[in-house]
This record gives structure tokens, sequence and C-alpha cells, in this order.
């Protein structure tokens, strides 16, 4: 397969490359001096649980159990009329307190078992772990059900009137975006089916297809490679080795089809029968909702990007092509490195260093929060066998903190998603303090600040 390149870029190709040159050559002017990325952190996650066998799990996981069902006993029923009394909103501000609090709590477990189980999804005791804490949350949080549904039922202009009050104001933003899902709700037997088939449905088939990535290996070379190693090949100098990397990838994908087309098959299935049960009208309106966005607004950004792409990709990868001494690239010369960049690893202290370096020219308020990912060992940088492909960062809850995981291997394209998971970590350190219930943002917002950060890095180092 290969790209096939514009036939008439939009201004003069030759003008082009001398002012693409200029720019990559002052960004890669002081190419890596190692080949290796150097020591990389593990994360410490012994702010949340000092290990799986930690007896604290236990006894959190029983207070959650206690307390889902004293909640439900004390507010069932009674939501709507405690809230039309005339103290209603310093009432109902107490109950969502209160559910806050579990919230934080089960966020602060299922948050230890998700970066644990991150770290190594294949070893059998913490997969076990992880099945066996999802399946304890998702019983005890049965008993809260009720509660966004009671919420969303009570009257608008009761609502209204309580939250003047002080106390529930502060709640206003969660409030009224829970309220959003009013249309969408299903009866309350429903909702507990949906709610408790998840660990047997969508979660478990999305389980399956994280595990698989993980444990897949690609033969390269006479060696057996993990899937981030492997796409690391494709931005390798070395035409050949970046074909083998995609010819390893195409035929071990190829050797697991039916396991990814049942995945995929099965979860398409379970979508599209909950978004006909909720009333959606289109595949992505459940995603638009929980993006608190319009479909038009997304409509229009999806025209105008495909608009560019014939004056922006097209002319990227004619020009791309011409540097390679080729009239239409294969598939895998798409990440390859430009014949004039710099190559070479970079430690990772010189990315920590450029990212801090960026940050701090913005806002020393912003590194400063991005350091404390360093020296207190929030970031997961390594590659290792069973280790989630990928990266992210976890803002785990607000009574902790957030973690950053990563597969380091000192490419360009590492320091600047060690930029943008940092954007995150920044982000969501400054949202702590509004609590378990108000810190979460919709993706939207949250990529925001993600691409800032990245940004950031990226200008700083033009």
């Amino acid at each position: 397969m290969s790209v096939k390149t514009a036939a008439k870029p939009a201004t003069k190709p030759a003008t082009n490359a001398a002012a693409v040159k200029k720019t990559v050559r002052k960004a890669t002017r002081k190419p890596a001096a190692k080949s290796t990325a150097g020591n990389l952190p593990e994360w410490n996650l012994a702010d949340l649980y000092a290990s799986i066998e930690a007896p604290e799990i236990a006894h959190d996981l029983d207070k959650i159990d206690a307390d889902c069902a004293a909640f439900e006993a004390a507010y069932k029923g009674k939501l709507a009329e405690e809230t039309a009394k005339p103290n209603g909103g310093v009432w109902l501000a107490d109950v969502i307190r209160s559910y806050e609090a579990i919230d934080d709590l089960a966020g602060r477990i299922t948050s230890y078992a998700g970066l644990i189980h991150a770290g190594n999804t294949v070893d059998p005791a913490i997969s076990k772990f992880y099945g066996d804490v999802s399946e304890r949350i998702t019983a005890a949080s049965v008993h809260l059900l009720f509660f966004a549904l009671e919420l969303n039922r009570i009257d608008d202009a009761v609502m209204e009137q309580a939250m003047a009050t002080p106390e529930l104001g502060h709640f206003r933003p969660w409030i009224e975006d829970s309220r959003k899902d009013k249309p969408y709700q299903l009866e309350d037997r429903v909702e507990q089916l949906f709610h408790e088939k998840s660990q047997t449905g969508y979660g478990a088939f999305n389980r399956l297809f994280d595990q698989t990535i993980a444990g897949l290996r690609f033969k390269i070379g006479g060696k057996e490679l993990a899937i981030e190693p492997t796409l690391t090949l494709l931005q390798d100098r070395a035409p050949e080795k970046r074909k083998a990397a995609a010819q390893a990838l195409a035929k071990t994908f190829k050797a697991n089809e039916r396991t990814f087309a049942l995945i995929t098959n099965t979860l398409a299935k379970d979508k599209e029968i909950a978004d006909r049960w909720r009333g959606f009208q289109d595949v992505a309106d459940s995603r638009h909702l929980n993006n608190r966005v319009e479909r038009e607004v997304v409509d229009a950004l999806v025209a105008s990007v495909r608009a560019a792409y014939p004056r922006l990709s097209h002319r990227y990868y004619q020009l791309k092509a011409r540097w390679f001494g080729k009239k239409t690239l294969a598939h895998w010369d798409r990440n390859a490195p430009l014949p004039f960049a710099a190559t070479g690893s970079i430690p990772w202290a010189d990315a920590q260093e450029m990212v801090l370096t960026a940050y701090g020219a913005f806002s020393p308020d912003m590194a400063g929060i991005a350091k404390r990912f360093f020296t207190d060992r929030w970031i997961d940088a390594p590659v290792r066998p069973g280790k989630a492909p990928g990266a992210f960062s976890h803002p785990t809850t607000p009574s902790a903190h957030p973690y950053v995981l990563l597969n380091y291997q000192g490419k360009p394209r590492d320091v600047m998603t060690l930029a943008h998971e940092l954007g995150h970590g920044v982000h969501q350190v400054l949202a702590a303090k509004n609590g378990a219930l108000m810190a979460p943002t919709p993706l939207t917002l949250a990529e925001t600040a993600s691409v800032f950060g990245e940004m950031l890095t990226f200008k700083r180092l033009l």
C-alpha cells in the first residue's frame, strides 16, 4: 500500500522545503548525545495503598459497602420532598457531600486497582485483584443508583430555588450536568440491570482488548517485541526496519483478527442496544452529551478538517515524498524521520528539562506543579512486558494526586507525549480543590489543557 500525494501543491515546493528544513534543523540542532533514554522512573503507588495485600484495602471496601447501604437507607425516596422544604438547599448540599465522600474513597480504590493493572496487565494476581475490586465496587454502588435518578426528577423550579442557597450553589455545575442526562434515564430497575451487567458486557470486552494488546509479541529480526517498541521502529532511520515493523504489525494483527472482530462487534452491538433503549438518535450523541458539546459544533469541526486535507496533509506527504526521492510514500514511511533531521535517543533527564523549562517560561507555578511528578515519583515511564501501551494521566481522587503512565523510548514524540500528559496532570492537580464531584471535566476541556502543555514544549523547541 502506498500513500498518493497531491498532484499540485498550492505553493512552490522548493520554498516550502527550505522553510521546513530550516525549522527542523533549528528544533534538532542539538542532537542527543546518548544512545539510551537513561534511568527511567517507576511510579510509587504507596500514596494510594502499599500493595494489593494491604489491609487498608479490605477495610475501605467494607466501609464502602456499609456507607453505600446506609446512604440508600437514609435518603432513597426523600430527595424531592426534602429539597422542596424551606431549608431544602442546605439539606441537599449535606446529602451531596456525603455522596461525594463515598465517591472519593471508591475512587481511591478503583484508581489503585486500575493503575497497578495498567502497569502489568498479564500478571494473574494483579488481574484477579483488579477484577475483584471492580466487582465489589459495582455491587456496592448499586445502592447509589437512586441518587442521580431522583436528583434529576426534582422539579426545575424547586431545584433552582434550592440552588440559590450558597451551600448547594457550590454544586450547581455538577447538578446541571447531571440533569442533562434526564431525557435518557430509564426506569430504576433497568438502570440497575445496565449497571450490574457492565462487568460482563462492555467492561469485560474492554479488559479483554487491553490484555490482548499488551500480550501480543511481534517478530522482527529474530526478536519478539511488545507493541510499543514495535511502533517505535516505524520512526527508525533505516527503511528496512520500518518495513519489517509494519509487516510484523500487520501479520500479528491478522493472526488475531477473529479476537479483535469479536471485541469490536460485541462493543458495537452493546452500544447500539444501550443507545436504542435510552433514546439516542445518532451513534455519537451519547459522546456529545458526555463532552457537553452540540452535534452541530462537532460536525462543523469535522467538515473543516476534512476540507483542509488537500492543502495540508496532502501537500505534506507530497513534500515528504520528494525529500525521500519518491513519487509516493509506503505506509511505513509516513512516520519516518526527515532525511535532514537529527537522530538519537533523548535521555529522560533532558526530556524533563525540556518540558519544565517550557512550562516555566509560561508560568513558574505551572512548572512547580509539574516538577512534583518527577520528584515525588508520580510517573511510570519504562516499557515493560505486559504494561499497557500508550500513555495517560489518571487523576485518581482529590484526596490523593494524579499519576502519569508513559512508554518512554527517547524519541521526540515521547517528549511531546510527556508534555501532553503533564498538561493533564497539572490541570488535575489544580482541579482537585473542587472536590471529587466538581473536579472532573469533559474530554473537550481536558484535552485543551494537555494540548496546551504540549504546544508550550513544541514552541520552546522551535
